[in-house]
């Protein structure tokens, strides 16, 4: 009499396990996956009581040798030391380009437009918005950066836009000869209103002098119910080097002792309010509160206090 084998369940299912692996081992490789580089996305929408504002990704690209902008008046030491102390090359330094829109409920008001009309469409189209729904463009200073998404091949790129800006920085640039000006600010001329300090771009939106990146540089105030935002655009370009060295020359800066008393009084008001800002050039998504730190600040990124209702 013949006695059958017996095989227990366990031994079954490890038999069962490894027969993808046999038949994989006998199967061709799959290609490997492409790589796709370093991304973010496009953009980034908080609440400030009742606004809606969109920091978008207009544009990113790697400068070499940042010293040559930021910390001029520093040494090679201490401009590395720095470095180091925040983990960032001393080489190359990543710039972002970060225009924004803040949704009133009344009014969808872009702020800025980055380099060039295909950065600031294509980053508007990702966070669900078409050029001609922008009802206003507030320009906070005429760096070509600044306006340089203004004109689409020689056509406006809003086309249903009224234009504000401040009037210290159109007087500074009006008799300049300057390309970038003449090309995308000077068509819109007629359609722009000049504010003073103080002046209101809309309900909730207020325009604060920060004079010394150029003669009329403005950052904005956002306050609705309660909550307060700074769209402080270029009154500090960098979050370490900026921030924590508020006193270091930045070759961007047309007066740089005004600049540096700006980053000053700007850092210390919101540091001493909590008041979290959106930075042009700061990593994306740009924004971020402010503590004090010995002489400077420290830049600390928002993660989710204004995600919530």
């Amino acid at each position: 009499m013949t006695t059958q084998p017996q095989i227990s369940r366990r031994t079954a299912l490890l038999g069962a396990a490894a027969l993808p692996l046999a038949a994989a081992s006998t199967s061709p490789a799959f290609a490997a996956a492409e790589m796709m580089g370093a991304a973010t996305a496009k953009f980034n929408r908080i609440k400030i009581g009742g606004f809606e504002v969109t920091s978008l990704l207009a544009g990113t690209r790697t400068v070499p040798e940042p010293q040559s902008i930021f910390g001029m008046n520093a040494t090679p030491e201490d401009f590395a030391t720095a470095s180091a102390a925040a983990n960032i090359p001393t080489d190359k330094a990543q710039f972002f380009f970060t225009p924004t829109v803040v949704n009133t409920g009344e009014k969808l008001v872009l702020f800025d437009t980055g380099l060039n009309a295909g950065g600031i469409t294509g980053a508007l189209k990702a966070a669900g918005y078409a050029p001609e729904q922008i009802d206003t463009v507030v320009l906070t200073h005429m760096h070509g950066d600044h306006i340089g998404g203004m004109m689409n091949d020689g056509t406006p790129t809003f086309a249903n836009a009224d234009y504000v800006t401040g009037s210290t920085e159109f007087n500074a640039w009006d008799m300049a000869g300057n390309d970038g000006f003449e090309n995308n600010v000077r068509p819109m001329a007629e359609k722009m209103t000049m504010l003073e300090d103080g002046g209101a771009v809309a309900s909730g939106i207020t325009a604060m002098a920060a004079f010394g990146h150029t003669p009329g540089h403005m950052a904005y105030m956002l306050e609705s119910e309660g909550a307060q935002l700074v769209l402080g655009a270029d009154f500090a370009n960098h979050y370490v080097w900026s921030l924590a060295y508020p006193d270091w020359e930045v070759k961007f800066d047309r007066d740089k002792a005004m600049a540096a008393q700006t980053r000053r009084k700007m850092l210390g008001m919101m540091a001493a309010d909590k008041i979290p800002f959106i930075g042009y050039h700061m990593p994306f998504p740009a924004v971020g509160y402010v503590e004090t730190r010995g002489d400077g600040f420290h830049y600390v990124p928002a993660s989710y206090q204004l995600m919530m209702d």
